[in-house]
């Protein structure tokens, strides 16, 4: 299931993406804000997105991961993903992570964007979620921006390299008016 969005091609991942995916996740920057760490090695990455990559075999998938290539010349400029619940509760969580080269020019916005239109369009999803860490700035802004609101603050949830981080937790629903 890949998508697109007017500068953005969102491309489902697959075995081959491993190395590139590794290197994503070990830019220090994206790392600031990310649970999983720098991954220690190849291994480590692959042992993370294997279940996605399984799960697109699923007949009722609850994972999705994609790479995020500008359009013009293919490049990747990072990831992205959905996680889905149980079915009678609708709902899905977002997250992105976008090489820092690519901050400040509206690319998490409009991943952001297309992932809640995939969700409410394509998945016919009730809710769609993200959590931010509080000192999170951009991707706060972002979140904003599509039409998410904040609903509350869950403290000291997030593990970010042996501190207990605070998260802001934000939600659109389906008949919610939606940003930009």
């Amino acid at each position: 299931m890949n998508l697109q969005s007017e500068r953005l091609k969102l491309m489902e991942i697959t075995p081959d993406d491993i190395e590139t995916l590794h290197t994503l996740n070990s830019i220090p920057e994206i790392d600031e804000f990310n649970t999983l760490g720098i991954p220690k090695d190849i291994e480590s990455t692959k042992k993370i997105y294997q279940p996605v990559i399984d799960d697109q075999k699923s007949k009722e998938r609850k994972l999705y991961c994609w790479l995020i290539l500008k359009k013009s010349g293919d490049e990747v400029i990072g990831v992205s993903g959905m996680k889905l619940s149980l079915d009678r509760f609708r709902m899905g969580e977002i997250y992105y992570n976008l090489s820092p080269d690519y901050w400040g020019w509206g690319f998490a916005t409009e991943v952001a964007k297309t992932l809640i239109n995939f969700g409410f369009e394509k998945l016919n999803l009730h809710r769609i979620e993200a959590g931010v860490a509080t000192e999170n700035k951009r991707s706060i802004r972002v979140l904003e921006k599509v039409g998410m609101t904040q609903e509350g603050i869950r403290r000291k949830i997030l593990p970010i390299r042996g501190v207990w981080k605070d998260n802001f937790h934000y939600a659109i629903l389906e008949d919610d008016e939606r940003g930009e």
